[in-house]
């Protein structure tokens, strides 16, 4: 086999295997977008408000006392 003849074996091989990539990535993005139609006409695309974020029984966070903690402990560390 020439030095020619592999040179062209090659290349062909190489556009083969960018064609065999380039072909999959077309039918993953044609994929994903029927995807997207789905999971927006079912309406999986909404999000619902949390019920901690609305809930007065939440304990209430004391700001002072976490610095108060954070300095206690870098005080304590030096």
């Amino acid at each position: 086999m020439t030095i020619a003849e592999m040179l062209n074996q090659s290349i062909v091989l190489t556009l083969l295997g960018m064609g065999v990539v380039f072909s999959f990535l077309i039918i993953l993005i044609g994929f994903m977008n029927i995807l997207r139609l789905v999971v927006h006409a079912a309406g999986w695309d909404k999000q619902e408000p949390k019920a901690e974020a609305t809930s007065s029984a939440a304990p209430a966070v004391d700001q002072k006392a976490i610095v108060a903690a954070i300095a206690t402990a870098l005080h304590e560390k030096n």
